[in-house]
This record gives C-alpha cells, sequence and structure tokens, in this order.
C-alpha cells in the first residue's frame, strides 16, 4: 500500500476511506475468475488501500486504477494480510505480478514498466488459479 501520513490508526480502523464495488474477471489459460474488488481511484483512497484489514473474502480484492500508464510503486507498510500483486498495463494485459508479498514490510514492489492499475488478492490466489503475466483483466477501467 501507499504510504500516508495525516491519518492515525484508528481513524483507518473506523472507516475513514470507503470504496465502490465492482465486479472484475481474470482471464486466463484455464478459464475465467471471477472477483468482486474495492476500487481505489482517489488519492486518499489510494494510500489508505488494505491497511489495517485483517482478513479479506477469498474472490475479493482490490483495485488501484491510476487512470494512466506509470511507473507504480507499492509497498505493504500496516498491511496485515499478506497479498499477491498483479501489475496491469493498457487494455487490461498483465505486465507482471508480484507473489506473497510480505506484512508490514517498508521494501517497495514495483511494476515492470508503466502500469494503469494495480489487482491486490489474496496470497495465494496467483498461483492457485494459474494466473500469468500476459493474462488479461477485465474491469470497465480497461474499455
Amino acid at each position: 500500500m501507499l504510504g500516508f501520513a495525516g491519518f492515525s490508526i484508528s481513524a483507518f480502523s473506523q472507516g475513514v476511506v470507503t470504496f465502490d464495488k465492482s465486479k472484475l474477471s481474470v482471464i486466463t489459460s484455464t478459464g475465467q475468475n471471477n472477483f468482486e474488488v474495492e476500487v481505489a481511484v482517489s488519492d486518499q483512497q489510494q494510500s489508505q488501500g488494505l491497511m489495517y484489514r485483517r482478513s479479506m473474502a477469498a474472490n475479493a480484492g482490490m483495485l488501484f486504477d491510476y487512470g494512466a500508464l506509470r511507473h507504480i510503486q507499492m509497498w505493504m507498510k500496516n498491511t496485515y494480510i499478506p497479498l499477491d500483486m498483479i501489475f496491469i498495463g493498457p487494455k487490461g494485459k498483465i505486465i507482471n505480478i508480484v507473489e506473497r508479498t510480505i506484512p508490514h514490510s517498508a521494501s517497495i514492489i514495483s511494476s515492470n514498466g508503466r502500469a494503469r492499475a494495480v489487482l491486490e488478492l489474496n496470497s495465494g490466489t496467483v498461483s492457485r488459479l494459474g494466473i500469468k503475466t500476459g493474462d488479461t483483466v477485465i474491469h470497465s477501467i480497461f474499455r
């Protein structure tokens, strides 16, 4: 998650930032995998992300939409859930994946090139579903 100063831990736990939810699919060589994701669009939403949450449903995730292609850097500071991060380029194509990120780590996790969005899923989801670089993410932001 991107770091965000100005909010206390209690402010995050009280749900200061809310997210719209939408449907998203990842198309792999073995089929279509459906998720319900929260969409982080504003700076405030992207800064909070999944920080301070203790769990996430198996078919849930968070989609960070940056609105344009850019080099994206994330971290896991204040994030309790181990995650798989999927960096997505133009037209929903997956450009790189970082699996099994380490909770609370301040290490930078980067896109390999310019990406439009990042999809965060529970750790192990990428491996379990066989999601790979070059697969396609279907969501309204990629139309």
